[in-house]
């Protein structure tokens, strides 16, 4: 990324689906039925680092990805959230907030790298999308005090 505007990843841009703008992140949802899984990714262009973001950035990062595992877990009832910030198969920052579950495909250890991804099948991704926007409707929370 060489750009100085926003662009997303062409591998996060394939591998999932745009649900809305929140202050910061453009959140995504991971085309992978086995899990809840929300993708965050700081419109900032060249963020390849939580460093490299302005300090209210990075708390404003993680104001959301809190956000966004409490509304994952009040929604879905899962035992336990994982969030996480990897970057080594996509540099451009992006966080991971997945619900998780005794028994889920990967449990108890990480997503990564355990069974290939499950896409949602035709038309259902589009009512995942939905109930992600409905799930989400309560904006991200704003930097502040």
């Amino acid at each position: 990324m060489t750009s100085d505007a926003f662009a997303l990843d062409p591998q996060l841009a394939k591998d999932t689906v745009v649900v809305c703008d929140w202050p910061l992140a453009r959140v995504l949802l991971m085309n992978d039925a086995r899990y809840p899984w929300i993708v965050l990714v700081p419109r900032r262009a060249n963020a390849v680092e939580a460093f490299d973001l302005s300090e209210a950035d990075q708390l404003q990062l993680w104001r959301e990805a809190t956000h966004a595992a409490e509304l994952l877990k009040a929604a879905t009832g899962c035992r336990k959230t994982n969030i996480g910030a990897l970057g080594n198969m996509v540099a451009q920052l992006h966080v991971h907030v997945i619900a998780r579950n005794e028994g889920d495909a990967a449990w108890p250890g990480p997503v990564w790298g355990v069974g290939a991804a499950e896409p949602y099948e035709t038309g259902a991704i589009g009512v995942q999308v939905e109930c992600m926007k409905a799930l989400l409707h309560a904006p991200a929370p704003l930097g502040g005090g």
